[in-house]
């Protein structure tokens, strides 16, 4: 099976509700209570999203966290990268791959098509489009963060 690791949908789940309401400040501690997902993870993943300039925070008794960028401007293929590193499916998928067969592969060019095809599609999804159902959410029940 072919799938993401928990962290990189675990990012993605906070992206959306930061950017369910992208001018206010959330706190760790209210992104943790909106998504379930452990406060300590949730910590994590915000320094990672922080340092890939994705998020912002802001230190005091109204700080926070928001997003640095707009939701229309991220995408997918942002978030993952931010959490997991660049995108790439197979071992030679990856620039500077150490696999040991590279040389005599009869199948890395099309592994080479296949991932990037899959990276294009990750950077064609936007994070207003991933928060798209949440924002509707919010709207009907209205929370505030701070």
């Amino acid at each position: 099976m072919l799938k993401l690791g928990k962290l990189a949908d675990y990012a993605t789940v906070l992206m959306t509700v930061l950017a369910a309401r992208p001018r206010e400040l959330c706190s760790a501690h209210e992104l943790a209570d909106r998504t379930h997902v452990p406060l300590p993870t949730v910590s994590k993943l915000l320094k990672l999203l922080g340092k890939a300039g994705l998020v912002e925070s802001l230190r005091g008794v109204s700080g926070g966290y928001r997003l640095l960028r707009t939701p229309e401007s991220l995408t997918v293929a942002d978030i993952i990268h931010a959490v997991e590193g660049p995108i790439a499916l197979t071992e030679c998928s990856a620039h500077g791959s150490g696999c040991g067969i590279e040389s005599t592969c009869g199948t890395r060019s099309n592994w080479r098509v296949i991932d990037t095809a899959v990276r294009r599609a990750l950077e064609s999804v936007t994070l207003a489009q991933m928060a798209a159902p949440m924002t509707r959410r919010m709207i009907e029940s209205p929370v505030k963060f701070m």
